[in-house]
């Protein structure tokens, strides 16, 4: 039957505007960046994405997600779905079996329709802004948001507007970022504004030259150690491979050996291009879920975000 008709939502009626000049910036950017297809489809970065997905959701154990996803025919909405790239590879195994809506605010999910049928898979996409989709209150088990609601004009709102749309003791699965240190803020904000004024395709030009830097960096194969924490720059105390150590606490600057030039380059992109990047607190995600009505059943918190599977009360 497919989710669009049980949901009961006509893709005709929807609007596709953005709420403000970041957003619209931000689903440009995002529009731009899941068309290159060649910088994030080879086994290499395929593996290490899903990889870090069931490590983050599931703590390593994809059953996990097979008991979610037990018992009857589920709708399953991936709220920022992009071009289908952690749908795909989290869900592959379930959904066959589940009906399955993408929404997106860029033209990424035109991307997402033929990712899908290349890999077998019945889907219905779309887009719109996940402030402001017709998803009837009450009627999804689960929502999926790998990386998205940080990238709305707000993170709070976001995760609330979701929340309704969730059935009873359905669940909320999603990953925004974390506050970094204080040098790694700055440079952060500093060089999403310089690219500010230039297209996308300059953008991502202008990052190469940092791509290479993040190489290099990780080549050197040196570690550092930090004696102590320096609480005043947030950077803590241990032994840290240099580039790692100049990832987190100065610029973010990817680097792994078995991804190419332009794998490494679009991940620095889809960090430093959206000017819609809000970065949050743990204590921040757990008081707007309480407010959402979504009891936290999961919390992994690394260096680079915090992941939240929760339970709709």
């Amino acid at each position: 039957m497919g989710a669009l008709n049980r949901l009961g939502i006509d893709p005709a009626a929807i609007g596709r505007t953005s709420k403000s000049a970041e957003q619209s910036q931000t689903r440009d950017a995002f529009g731009f960046k899941w068309a290159k297809r060649d910088t994030y489809e080879s086994p290499a970065v395929t593996a290490n994405m899903r990889r870090w997905l069931i490590e983050r959701y599931c703590s390593g154990e994809p059953e996990r997600l097979a008991h979610w996803l037990d018992g009857d025919r589920k709708i399953i909405l991936d709220a920022g779905c992009g071009s289908g790239y952690s749908g795909l590879l989290l869900f592959s195994d379930h959904i066959a079996r589940h009906d399955y809506l993408g929404v997106d605010i860029s033209s990424a999910v035109e991307v997402a329709g033929v990712r899908f049928a290349e890999a077998g898979y019945h889907a219905d996409f779309l887009q719109a802004d996940l402030l402001d989709m017709p998803v009837p209150v009450g009627s999804v088990d689960v929502i999926f948001s790998e990386g998205v609601l940080h990238h709305t004009d707000s993170t709070e709102r976001a995760v609330k507007s979701l929340a309704t749309k969730l059935k009873p003791g359905g669940r909320f699965l999603f990953y925004v970022y974390v506050k970094k240190a204080v040098i790694r803020e700055f440079t952060d904000d500093y060089v999403r504004n310089e690219l500010s004024s230039m297209t996308d395709e300059q953008a991502w030009k202008a990052l190469e030259p940092l791509t290479l830097l993040g190489r290099e960096l990780g080549r050197l194969n040196v570690e550092v150690n930090v004696p102590e924490d320096i609480p005043f720059l947030g950077i803590k105390a241990g032994k840290l491979d240099i580039q790692r150590f100049f990832y987190w606490n100065m610029c973010k600057a990817f680097y792994r050996e078995d991804f190419s030039i332009d794998e490494m380059n679009h991940i620095n992109f889809d960090w430093y291009r959206p000017l819609n990047c809000h970065r949050h607190t743990e204590e921040e995600i757990r008081l707007w879920c309480g407010e959402a009505g979504l009891s936290i059943e999961h919390m992994d918190i690394s260096e680079s975000g915090i992941t939240v599977v929760a339970l709709k009360i």
